[in-house]
């Protein structure tokens, strides 16, 4: 099973729980997996009709790079990926009353136990004891590291109902609604990539990069 979780492909870990063998690691001989190589695959199996998903598991399709594009919208904490577009606090204010606050509340403080509270800074929470209390609240500014994934979370997950909905300039707004209900920002500020990329969360330096990489030294 260790060898199966390092593949890092959920085909190859339901193919693991099947028994069968692996097919291949995610490290080829000539060096990592990038987008521009899976691109080279897509092309490449769509030209000579696979061999693809469908022809190894026997369902669906290669997809196409305009298929891939419109799922491919991740931001990471650098931001390098942050698109056109810019909003303001007040402009947030307004759509989160209107897209969010049904299930967060009016006041961000969310409604236990299914939607999590988004504002809020309990004094308690201050200084990262969450280790020592578990039952402290988490929120936006008292946990989360980086500012841009405000940013993608919301992008790609929110509203519940209807995510991806939302225009990036709306989603710009939202994000600087949120940060500036959680003190990270003031209250008239106007968020583009430029700026956000600039916004420090204020327990950044608590976390720690994940190192991790698979292999035999994993236990």
């Amino acid at each position: 099973m260790r060898a199966c979780l390092s593949l890092g492909s959920a085909a190859l870990v339901l193919a693991c729980a099947r028994g069968e063998p692996a097919r291949g690691p995610i490290v080829s001989a000539t060096g990592p997996v990038t987008a521009a190589t899976t691109f080279a695959s897509y092309d490449a199996g769509a030209a000579a009709g696979g061999p693809g998903v469908g022809r190894r598991y026997g369902f669906g399709r290669t997809p196409t790079r305009a298929e891939v594009a419109t799922w491919n919208t991740d931001v990471g904490p650098d931001g390098g990926e942050l698109p056109p577009g810019r909003g303001t606090v007040a402009q947030g204010a307004a759509l989160y009353q209107a897209k969010c606050a049904m299930c967060h509340n009016k006041n961000g403080e969310g409604m236990a136990p299914v939607y999590p509270a988004v504002i809020g800074r309990d004094p308690k929470a201050e200084g990262f004891h969450f280790a020592a209390d578990p039952k402290l609240v988490k929120t936006i500014g008292n946990y989360w590291p980086h500012a841009t994934t405000v940013f993608d979370y919301v992008r790609r997950a929110m509203p519940y109902n209807a995510p991806g909905s939302l225009s990036n300039d709306q989603v710009y707004a939202l994000t600087a609604f949120l940060l500036a209900a959680n003190k990270v920002i003031p209250a008239d500020a106007t968020l583009d990539a430029t700026a956000l990329r600039t916004v420090k969360m204020p327990y950044a330096d608590r976390f720690v990069p994940d190192n991790r990489h698979g292999g035999p030294e994993v236990r």
